[in-house]
């Protein structure tokens, strides 16, 4: 299935939650938190939206932001412009 946002939306793919702390302790699952990144899969019809954000972006976003959903059995989020709060730079 293919989707593509409209507007000023963009479709998100969350990052898997870390694993370990930065000291080397081992979360389990119940302590984990839901991830606040992503890896941008496509942008909305915005045109200065798209100046700014392209597919491959790795972006924060807001922690109770957005709209999951699930494309071929992964999980997506559809974020506004408003919830991405940076692009990461590596």
């Amino acid at each position: 299935m293919k989707v593509k946002p409209l507007d000023d939306r963009v479709l998100v793919k969350p990052m898997e939650p870390k694993e370990q702390t930065r000291g080397g302790i081992i979360l389990p699952d119940t302590a984990k938190e839901k991830s606040q990144e992503g890896l941008v899969v496509a942008v909305g019809t915005d045109e200065d939206l798209q100046a700014k954000i392209k597919a491959g972006d790795k972006v924060l976003f807001a922690k109770y932001a957005g709209t999951e959903i699930k494309i071929d059995g992964e999980e997506h989020m559809i974020l506004g412009r408003s919830d991405v709060l940076a692009i990461v730079e590596e």
